[in-house]
């Protein structure tokens, strides 16, 4: 059985979100990686885009087929860590993972998440990225490219403005604290997600594991829900958002664009790009084909 069967076959954890916006990549990956986690699972959504997909009250109230915690975003990590131990101790062997992200962890929870992967807490820690803060308008975040417009880094009517600095590469951030299992995932390539997230479920044995998922925002980016996965692939296709894992130290791309498209097939479909010029735009494929130039030579290609 291929891994799209595999994934068609199997259990439905969490219920389609009435909350989220119609063709989230949110909800499609929140859903997908439930499938191949399966009920044997306890999971935590801090505050974000994840807690309006559905999943809320118990029993026949409830959107999940597992429990689900609310927690501050700030002691996400910690509090999972917690609940990991105590099934050990009871001598259960249960997945005990956070769908974390809208910019969030990468800003405010990045210290808990930190001492959580430097202690080895046996936890999956999924991060969506969709380059901002939704909780009043789309907010400018750590997660932010450079030159992106946001409610907190307007653009002027001459075209000036967007943010000014760079976008944190909170990936090679986690997989610089030698974590087992470190990968990027993205909703286009579900096969190559399905895989890293049953990985995860090995290596998390070991200790902690991060997975980064890139999600483009309908709302913040100012693209249509028809638009999501294509704008997802392109993000790939033009190396801007690579696909590759990091396991016990050795680097791989899962996902090797031959021919990569220019950035700017990638940045001329987001709206809250459409003010850059073309020195801006030049300046994005620059430090693109560097970041890209870095994880070759570290994937020893």
């Amino acid at each position: 059985m291929n891994i799209i069967d595999k994934l068609a076959t199997s259990e439905e954890i969490i219920s389609p979100g009435i909350s989220a916006c119609v063709g989230c990549n949110v909800e499609l990956t929140l859903r997908t990686v439930m499938r191949v986690l399966g009920p044997n699972t306890i999971f935590a959504i801090p505050p974000g885009c994840m807690g309006g997909v559905g999943v809320v009250g118990w029993d026949k109230q409830s959107g999940a087929k597992a429990p689900v915690f609310f927690p501050l975003l700030d002691n996400t990590a910690s509090m999972l860590a917690g609940i990991k131990l105590h099934y050990e101790r009871i001598g259960r062997d249960v997945n005990v993972v956070a769908f974390a992200g809208d910019g969030a962890t990468v800003d405010a929870g990045f210290q808990c998440l930190s001492g959580a992967a430097e202690r080895g807490d046996k936890i999956i820690y999924i991060c969506y990225d969709n380059e901002g803060y939704m909780n009043t308008g789309y907010q400018r975040s750590g997660s932010t490219t450079k030159g992106a417009w946001t409610s907190t880094t307007p653009v002027s009517s001459e075209g000036r403005g967007g943010k000014k600095q760079h976008k944190k590469d909170f990936p090679m951030i986690m997989a610089m604290h030698d974590l087992s299992y470190m990968a990027t995932a993205n909703p286009a390539y579900i096969p190559d997600m399905v895989k890293k997230v049953e990985k995860a479920i090995e290596k998390s044995r070991e200790g902690l594991v991060y997975i980064h998922v890139y999600n483009p925002c309908l709302t913040g980016w100012g693209i249509k829900s028809e638009e999501s996965i294509e704008v997802a692939r392109l993000a790939v296709q033009t190396n801007f958002a690579p696909l590759y894992e990091v396991e016990n130290g050795k680097y791989r791309i899962t996902v090797n664009i031959k021919k990569p498209k220019p950035v700017k097939e990638y940045i001329g479909r987001i709206k809250k790009f459409s003010h850059l010029n073309e020195q801006e735009i030049s300046e994005l494929q620059e430090l693109t084909d560097a970041k890209w130039n870095r994880l070759k030579n570290l994937a020893g290609l």
